[in-house]
């Protein structure tokens, strides 16, 4: 149990990050199925509105599916750590209000998979009952959600909530159903696009309300945006929002244009799996927002922007290890072990804080040994994306084996990242898992081994079909992972100034994807230009890694 609440933090947030995309897509494909597929399939062909209705019904059945599971796991999971860290048996704590609320959103969900069973298209009372079920899941989650906890300006802040997770729902939650509507008739395609395109424009102004109110009540000042965790986040969220934003106008202008429909499609789908994806990544900070406290209740240990200046002046990277005996936990193993000891024998934790794990002590050599890590890491991120460059020029036959330059980068983060765990420290591998940040580094190792393999066989042309794109979905997981990485220091200021280093590497990885994405599936026009893309952006994650510095 003890390691459950070990993991618990990183997990979380995984698992949170995913029922809020499933939640999303259900929602948004509710109301795609009933105030978009109904009123425009009327104005199609009959054989265009029947594949439309079976599109939008099809991702409300799925998309309930994927939402019931996420939020059944989320419950569970919540409720095993809440019980063991009260000592308690999880009967005791089902009366508590969030597993009702829980039930409600399971119950609503559960009610949106039974109206979607009937084939056909849905009559006003079966609308409407869709509609209420919807707005049952939403009115859940909202009184489930952190704005609830709050003592003060909580009416406002219930609504911002509430505001965000329907104008998410317009926008994003509907564009599944999109890429696949875009595939009827040119003219019904455009039909659809256009008054999607409208929805989503509502969506954006709902998102924006709502986004008002987390800053008068999470964030309320320019200094806390950069000097917590919570506004360095929400920062970055904002930045993502204005890619979407940016993608979504590209969007508009082709669905509302003159060009006729087929001339722009297939930029207008490559448009709209990019938003996709960096939508994915927009929900998984807002995973990550409920991990971390609200910027407003944390007045005192806000890091200045003099620490930022500080700490990010750029500096020779550290290209020499420090001995492994200096470092901190091989030698007070001992002490650390006696301390743990007692603290168990005299009380439990009262509260469990998200990502936690276990704090070891952290000392000169310790820093040392982490920036050593991200230099050499940077370094070798840099070749590759220096290597993709050349490769992209076509004039140097041997960069198209850059991808093998990442298998020593997944060697090497396998070996050094934790120095104190296996196979370098005393700390067996499966102990050493109680640690999310360890979790988290060995998965980035097998991901890296994994789209290493996969990209080179692509650029040989051994691998072909679906698993090209292993490498664009493997730096999208990254970016995510990233987005939703803990670090176990217990010093907040610190972790806030790793933090702030982080966030930009996850922003280029997620772009870097979508751009090998895009020249992977055209046109032509879009491949040329994304091509030179997310090479760049690797080239600036290695100098972002360079750059790194813990002191």
């Amino acid at each position: 149990m003890e390691q459950l609440l070990d993991l618990y933090g990183f997990a979380s947030v995984v698992l949170h990050a995913a029922e809020l995309v499933a939640r999303t897509v259900l929602l948004g494909s509710v109301v795609f199925w009933v105030l978009l597929a109904v009123p425009a399939g009327r104005l199609m062909p009959p054989g265009d509105a029947d594949r439309l209705h079976g599109i939008a019904r099809r991702a409300v059945r799925l998309a309930a599916v994927a939402a019931l599971v996420t939020t059944l796991l989320g419950g569970l999971l919540g409720l095993a750590a809440l019980a063991a860290t009260l000592e308690l048996r999880a009967g005791a704590l089902i009366g508590a209000d969030f597993i009702a609320l829980i039930g409600l959103a399971l119950l609503a969900m559960l009610a949106v998979l039974v109206l979607a069973a009937p084939p056909g298209v849905p009559g006003p009372r079966r609308r409407w009952a869709l509609l209420g079920a919807a707005a049952a899941v939403l009115l859940a989650v909202t009184f489930g959600s952190h704005a609830i906890a709050r003592t003060e300006e909580r009416p406002m802040l219930l609504l911002a909530t509430g505001l965000h997770q329907a104008g998410a729902a317009f926008w994003l939650g509907g564009l599944p159903c999109l890429l696949a509507a875009l595939r009827l008739t040119p003219a019904s395609a455009r039909l659809v696009g256009q008054r999607y395109s409208w929805a989503a424009a509502g969506g954006v102004g709902l998102i924006l309300l709502g986004s008002a109110g987390f800053w008068l009540g999470y964030i309320g000042a320019v200094e806390a945006v950069y000097g917590t965790a919570y506004g360095s986040m929400a920062a970055t969220k904002l930045i993502m929002l204005g890619l979407l934003l940016l993608l979504g106008a590209a969007n508009f202008r082709a669905l509302h244009g003159v060009a006729p429909m087929g001339q722009g499609l297939p930029r207008l789908r490559r448009f709209i799996e990019a938003e996709m994806a960096i939508g994915i990544a927009v929900l998984a900070v807002a995973a990550s927002l409920t991990s971390v406290p609200p910027a407003a209740d944390l007045p005192d240990d806000r890091v200045t922007w003099a620490e930022i200046t500080e700490r990010f002046t750029p500096q020779l990277p550290r290209l020499s290890s420090p001995d492994h005996a200096d470092l901190a936990i091989p030698a007070l193993q001992a002490q650390l072990d006696a301390e743990w000891q007692q603290r168990q024998a005299a009380q439990r934790p009262q509260a469990f804080t998200p990502g936690e794990g276990l704090l070891p002590p952290r000392n000169a050599t310790d820093i040392a040994w982490s920036e050593y890590n991200h230099h050499w890491a940077g370094i070798m991120v840099l070749l590759v994306g220096l290597a993709a460059l050349l490769d992209a020029t076509g004039r140097v036959p041997l960069a198209r084996h850059w991808p093998l330059v990442f298998l020593g980068l997944a060697g090497f983060l396998l070996v050094r990242s934790d120095p104190e765990a296996w196979p370098l420290g005393d700390i067996g591998l499966l102990d050493s898992l109680r640690d999310p940040e360890v979790v988290q580094h060995k998965l980035a190792s097998l991901l890296v081994v994994g789209f290493a393999l996969s990209e080179w066989s692509v650029r040989l042309g051994l691998l072909r079909g679906r698993v090209r794109f292993v490498f664009p979905v493997a730096m999208l997981a990254g970016g995510v992972l990233l987005l939703a990485h803990t670090h176990a220091i217990s010093n907040i200021k610190e972790a806030q100034l790793i933090e702030l280093s982080h966030l930009p590497l996850a922003v280029f990885a997620v772009i870097g994807g979508c751009a090998r994405w895009t020249e992977l599936r055209g046109p032509e026009a879009l491949a040329r230009v994304a091509r030179w893309l997310w090479p760049l952006c690797l080239v600036m994650i290695g100098l972002l890694l360079l750059l790194y510095r813990e002191s």
